[in-house]
This record gives C-alpha cells, structure tokens and sequence, in this order.
C-alpha cells in the first residue's frame, strides 16, 4: 500500500510518497509523484490534467523505476505479518495510581477531578509493595522493567512514593532487574526538595502545564479558585534547570478553546522547555471543550504551522522536540508496539489506590475491566486475552492507515468511550494523528536533505 503527501516549507513544495507495509520515505519531483499517484493512487481532477501534459518519457521512465523499487520491496510492498498476538506471558511496567485525589479542578479532566468517579483514596505502602512484587514475580525474563506514578496528583502522597520507590529498587536489584520510574505532576507542590528528589530517583518526570497563563487558567482551576498558574509555571522551570540533560517532558493539553496551540508551544519553548508534548483534549462530542469534526481542518492547518516553526527554530539553533513529530525511519518500533501499540492490558497494567489491576491507566474504576488485584494476582484472564488479540490487523478502519505501524491501533480506552468496543477506532482521534504522522516525516526527510546538503 501506497501514501501520498505533500508538504510546504518555505515556499517549497515538497512531494512524499510513503511505502506503508516496508516503511519506505521518497521525496520526489512533482513529475515523479503524479506517475506514482497514477500508478498506485488516484489522482484528482487537477492532478490528471496534469499528468496527461506530462512527457510520455517521463511517464515511462518514472515507471521502470516504480517497477524496480516494487522488486527490491520498497514501493507497493505486501503485508508481511497477517496474524499476531501480544505474549500474555509477563508483565513489563505497571501504572500506580498513587491516589485518587487532586489539588487542582480542570474542566475536561478523564478522572473525574483525580477521583476517578470514587471516593478519595491513597496507596498505603503495604498495596504499593505488593505491586512492585506482582510486578517481578510476572515479569518473566524481561530484564527491564518501569513503574509509573500517578493519579490524581502523585505528589499528595509523596511519603509513599519514596517508600515504594526505595522499596522496589532494593527488590529489583535482589531480583536481578534494572526498574525505572516515572512520575506525572501538576508541579502545585513541585518544591525545591520534591524536585531534587525525583531529579535524583526518576528516570522521567512529566511536567503538565496547559501553555500560556491565559490557556492555563482558562482550563485548570486550583481548589481555593486562585490562579495557580504562576506557581507551576516557576516550579517547573526549576525542574528543569537542575535537571539538565536527563528525561523530562512538558505535557499540555489543547481544547477548543485554544486551536491555535502553536502558540503555547512556542511561548513554552521561550519558557526554557526543550521537550514538549501537546495533545488534543478527548472528551464526549457534547462536552464545551470538545474537539468536534468541525475543527479538524483548523487543527491541521495549525499542525502545519507548527511543522514549519519547528523546523526553522531547530534550523537557526533554537532546538527542541515536540513529541509527535518524534520519529525514527531507520529502525522504528518493535513488531510488538508496531502492531498493538502501548501494550495496555497485557505489559502494561495499571494498580488503584486499593490494589485493583486494570488494562491501563483509563480504564481504572471500570468494573467491567478489572482483571484481578496485586495480592492474589489475575483471575480474569479473558479481559487480557481481549487486549493480546486486539491489533491493527483485526481492526477495519487500522487496513489502509499509513500510520497504522506507528500508531499500533490507537487508545483502546478512546475506542472504547466512543463505540463500545476496544476493537474499533477513534476516528476524529485518527485524522489528527494521521495529519501528525505525514508532518513528522516531512520533518525528518527536510531535516535530512539539509544535514547533506
């Protein structure tokens, strides 16, 4: 299967065509790309005006090359793996959501204000403990292994994860295992000593900050109804000052409300930030912040905006990363995350405050997927087994995707919320990640060209 994209940068028209099964990139001549399209798309009106001016030469000179890159499988290449099943044999990483409550009220939150639709609840270290021995005793022979924080706000039970964290460190190192930690926060309590500390034991931090004040505060509320945006904007900024070269990235969120969000990603470049991530809120199609499918060519539009802002910035020295235009063509992801994605629900599980395992971090406090708890294990397999078949090749709407690979099938919580099913798809979700998917090749093919001319 073959994919066709253009992309303008500086007034340059650049022409792709993307090999979808073998994870071939060709920047072509507009010439090149028309033979192409005729011979494995369909060309637009406009486009076959085009083509029928275009030299019978060209056109069959154009066409032996097609035909020998389809020989050495690079272009039009067949799908290789018609069946895969996630290994229910181990557990990698485990998502502890040590507690169900908040200090901040953001309007589109998934979790009910960090509550997740209960009543408040904190991890004692006894639940934490045995999730970090659930978590070694399934791991199998898989030498490394992750243990995310989260919640709610982490940081309102920061003496549990210190207890948790030396715990499962020791017991790693007993069990022959490398363990590595994540923690997410609002940064409202990232003081001067929280900081130094997960400087010092976590191997990624994620700052979550709505860009500017004004997106912030219109969003992201703080329970005694002051704006808190000063104080995380500061406390994150000193993350990250001492936290130099090692992982760390800023996390916002973008509603309706501010379509125009490459704007906070510059003003939170400016800021000091060099690792960003934005992602667009999903919330129920009659939510006042939703994305609806009237914004998705807006939105595009704007992705476009911020490709070529990311270029020049990088270009002229002022680097940094955006996380969706993130990718690797030389080696790429494993068959594994290729095909299934984050792995939810059979390496990745997530832990309630109470112990309760659930297929990830979204689907905590829905009965109908708890799959067991982290003292007496699994005991419903089927859920899991649910999760282990549920690829991009079961999926309809996953056959055609040129981001399929890299996409692994999308959230399956997402798909659930919106049809019932984990099986199917978030469609208005797709078509940004689709429109993000071209513009990060684009990216990397403009970012090549210039390294070697």
């Amino acid at each position: 299967m073959v994919h066709f994209f253009t992309f303008n940068h500086n007034n340059i028209e650049y022409y792709f065509i993307w090999d979808i099964e073998s994870g071939s990139l060709f920047n072509v001549s507009n010439v090149a790309f028309l033979c192409a399209k005729n011979l494995y798309g369909t060309l637009s009106d406009r486009e076959s005006d085009l083509f029928n001016k275009t030299p019978k030469d060209d056109i069959k000179f154009f066409s032996n090359e097609f035909k020998l890159l389809e020989q050495d499988g690079c272009l039009n290449s067949k799908q290789s793996v018609k069946s895969f099943k996630k290994n229910l044999n181990y557990v990698k990483a485990l998502c502890l959501h040590i507690c169900h409550d908040c200090n901040l009220n953001c309007d589109y939150c998934f979790a009910g204000g960090g509550k997740y639709n209960s009543p408040k609840d904190y991890m004692t270290f006894d639940v934490g403990k045995h999730a970090i021995d659930f978590l070694i005793e399934n791991s199998g022979n898989i030498k490394n292994i992750e243990v995310d924080f989260f919640g709610g706000e982490p940081l309102m039970n920061f003496d549990v994860v210190k207890k948790i964290t030396d715990y499962a460190k020791i017991t790693a190192k007993n069990s022959n295992k490398n363990i590595y930690f994540t923690l997410t926060t609002n940064c409202l309590l990232l003081n001067e000593d929280k900081a130094n500390y997960l400087n010092e034991e976590m191997d990624n931090v994620v700052l979550s900050i709505d860009g500017r004040k004004e997106t912030h505060n219109a969003v992201r509320h703080s329970l005694n109804n002051k704006n808190a945006f000063d104080i995380i904007l500061n406390n994150a900024k000193y993350f990250v000052k001492i936290r130099g070269n090692r992982k760390y990235y800023v996390r916002s969120t973008f509603t309706n409300k501010n379509l125009d969000f490459s704007n906070d990603v510059e003003f939170l470049r400016k800021e000091g930030f060099s690792q960003i991530s934005v992602e667009p809120v999903v919330l129920p199609k009659n939510h006042k912040l939703a994305i609806q499918e009237k914004h998705i060519e807006k939105i595009n539009n704007e992705y476009d905006n911020l490709a070529n802002s990311y270029i020049q910035k990088r270009e002229e020295g002022n680097w940094y990363n955006f996380f969706h235009f993130m990718i690797d063509l030389e080696k790429g992801p494993c068959i594994s995350k290729r095909l299934t994605g984050c792995g939810a629900g059979v390496e990745y599980l997530a832990v309630s405050p109470s112990g309760d395992l659930y297929p990830c971090h979204q689907f905590v406090g829905k009965e109908k997927f708890k799959i067991g708890n982290v003292f007496d294990g699994i005991n419903k397999s089927e859920i899991r087994e649910s999760f282990a078949n549920n690829t991009v090749l079961i999926k309809e709407n996953c056959k055609n995707c040129p981001a399929k690979y890299f996409c692994g099938g999308g959230c399956a919580s997402n798909s659930y919320n919106f049809t019932g099913s984990i099986s199917n798809t978030y469609d208005i979700g797709c078509k940004m990640l689709v429109k993000r998917f071209e513009n990060s090749l684009a990216i990397s093919a403009i970012e090549k060209i210039a390294s070697n001319s």
